[in-house]
């Protein structure tokens, strides 16, 4: 995978281009969090309100990066490190979640996950197009491409889970896709912590008062 641990990874976001792409993508998560979370509650979809926090997180996180862009390898690294820890935060929520519905579930509205599922798939494939050009750089802006792949590949996932859920009648589909979002969170954080930690270390050996 390129730009990750073992790779020199110089972009750290200085780029008037990507400050303006980084706004609109995080007016479109913004947006989506609050259509994901109602019809998710509405549809008692636990796959969508997974994918709800998924577009609250980047909101947070995407801002995050914008606010330290610039800023010294500490502080990237830093920021890297918050997100990282946000995502098993948020990756720890939706399994803990997941398994409790297992025992408590109610088979959520097909429909509505299929249709707001595919709003989100729009969504993000738009914030995957308007990243794409940064996909590789440092831990900071590496986290807001793999947060914006993941959040496209969960909304995939949900769509299956909405045909799933109709075709058999049963939650179990709409949990399933909860429990995989829920591991790509964990998967993700520990990918964006080794790379914050080794630029980190990275940068404490360069500076004069590492040696």
């Amino acid at each position: 995978m390129s730009g990750c641990c073992g790779n020199d990874t110089n972009f750290d976001g200085v780029s008037d281009e990507y400050k303006r792409r980084l706004w609109i993508v995080i007016a479109i998560n913004a947006v989506m969090f609050v259509v994901e979370m109602v019809s998710g509650h509405l549809a008692k979809s636990q796959a969508l309100q997974a994918d709800a926090l998924d577009f609250l997180g980047d909101t947070l996180t995407y801002g995050l990066s914008l606010a330290v862009i610039g800023a010294s390898v500490q502080i990237r690294t830093r920021a890297a490190l918050a997100k990282s820890y946000s995502l098993l935060l948020m990756g720890t929520w939706v399994l803990g979640s997941t398994i409790h519905r297992v025992f408590y579930s109610e088979v959520p509205t097909a429909d509505v996950m299929g249709v707001v599922a595919v709003l989100a798939l729009i969504a993000n494939l738009a914030s995957v197009l308007i990243l794409v050009k940064f996909k590789d750089g440092d831990a900071n802006v590496r986290s807001v491409w793999l947060c914006s792949r993941n959040d496209a590949i969960g909304n995939v996932a949900v769509i299956f889970a909405a045909v799933a859920v109709a075709f058999t009648g049963y939650a179990w589909p709409d949990l399933l896709v909860a429990g995989i979002m829920a591991s790509l969170f964990l998967s993700s954080a520990v990918q964006i912590m080794k790379q914050a930690l080794y630029e980190s270390k990275k940068a404490e050996q360069h500076s004069p008062l590492g040696h």
